[in-house]
């Protein structure tokens, strides 16, 4: 009976000690990603390899990295437009851009929080439109389902692509405050959203599924180069609530 009380703490701390080692450690890349051609586009030090959108470099003020993850900050309330984004402020968007990608990252919101990815962005395009240092492109949603403002429409809350197709209502969120894993897949016309490990949006351009999603959303109204697949910058949104982004990785589709 000794040996088996002493046996016991022994596997349990055994058990603890390999599953630690099984998380990936945010911010790497395991040699199995390296070899598989994900390249990280985030450090977990710096803004290297991103910029405001309409901007050289990050301005001070809103985003900033914290505890190796870039974070927005939370500000006062200042003129937004329809759909909540502020008037002034900036995205922040990559400086390289890729055409067919897998984009992997982890991401949560504060109690409320309401922020986006996006992605088919070209930066010069979306500057013609106001507010200036917006990003216009598709959307994956990333919201604080149970207490934000934008959480009537099933097409606003996490998963989906924002105003045309939603998440599922079982889709496994997990609630403000903790992180969550997403992940995009763009092929040719193809698109998926991914979010802690299940698939919750398919959609393909040039369909009549996607033409109608479309015609009723609010890009409707957009130029007519807004919806023209391109190689694409990706964004993290400026947006009215307060969110962190780590782990960001993407690998090209040859």
């Amino acid at each position: 009976m000794q040996l088996k009380n002493a046996i016991v703490p022994l596997l349990i701390l055994l058990g603890a000690a390999l599953g630690a080692q099984s998380i990936p450690t945010p911010n790497t890349l395991t040699p199995a990603e390296k070899a598989a051609g994900w390249r990280l586009l985030f450090d977990g030090t710096s803004m290297k390899g991103w910029h405001g959108l309409g901007f050289k470099d990050v301005p001070p003020g809103l985003w900033v990295v914290e505890d190796g993850a870039i974070r927005h900050l939370i500000g006062g309330k200042g003129p937004v437009q329809a759909d909540g984004q502020p008037l002034t402020g900036m995205d922040l968007i990559t400086d390289g851009r890729w055409l067919n990608f897998e984009l992997s990252w982890e991401w949560k919101v504060a109690e409320t929080g309401n922020s986006g990815l996006k992605y088919n962005v070209d930066e010069e395009l979306s500057g013609q439109m106001r507010p200036v240092h917006a990003a216009k492109g598709w959307e994956y949603q990333m919201l604080d389902d149970i207490k934000a403002e934008d959480n009537k429409l099933a097409t606003h809350r996490s998963g989906a692509l924002y105003d045309m197709f939603p998440a599922p209502d079982t889709k496994k969120l997990n609630p403000a405050g903790q992180w969550n894993r997403s992940r995009i897949v763009r092929n040719g016309n193809h698109g998926e959203h991914w979010l802690n490990g299940e698939k919750v949006v398919e959609y393909d351009l040039g369909t009549a599924l996607f033409d109608a999603a479309f015609a009723k959303s609010k890009y409707y109204t957009y130029p007519a180069w807004f919806p023209v697949r391109r190689a694409s910058q990706i964004v993290l949104q400026d947006h009215d609530g307060g969110v962190w982004f780590r782990d960001i990785k993407l690998r090209e589709i040859k």
